[in-house]
């Protein structure tokens, strides 16, 4: 695999059920393993926000590139997991709420199908694992409540 050691991410025990993330690029996270404590994100937290960070990235260039005003924009990832271990997330669903001035339907329905089919590279790792589910709702305005 090309550049596949240019990638490394460490994670380090901190000591009483915490890690420290350092990710390739020098930035880090903590990562909780108890979640009743809920000092810091679990493993599977920062899965949903991987998730609707790969695709928010790709559906807000798309859609700047499409010259669409949009003023606020937020990703709402929840998931159902597996009763059985790994636990893994047997469903997830992904709801993009699109604030702006005019926005197109037509334009964001197919920057949320681009990014879902084409360009989110956490969507695609995941999709052989889990069905993922897409919906959207645009809202007129300046910024929602």
């Amino acid at each position: 695999m090309a550049g596949a050691t240019d990638k490394k991410a460490t994670i380090y025990f901190a000591g009483n059920d915490l890690f420290v993330g350092l990710t390739p690029s020098g930035h880090a996270q903590a990562i909780e393993t108890d979640s009743s404590r809920s000092s810091a994100a679990t493993p599977m937290e920062l899965l949903l926000i991987a998730l609707g960070a790969c695709t928010g990235i790709d559906v807000i260039s798309i859609l700047k590139k499409k010259r669409q005003q949009v003023t606020d924009y937020r990703i709402e990832v929840s998931g159902e997991r597996r009763d059985e271990s790994p636990r893994s997330y047997a469903r997830l669903e992904v709801k993009h709420i699109v604030t702006g001035h005019h926005l197109s339907e037509q334009a964001v329905a197919r920057a949320i199908e681009l990014s879902d089919q084409k360009y989110c590279s956490v969507a695609a790792t995941l999709r052989g694992g889990a069905e993922i589910i897409t919906s959207y709702e645009i809202l007129e305005g300046s910024k929602s409540t």
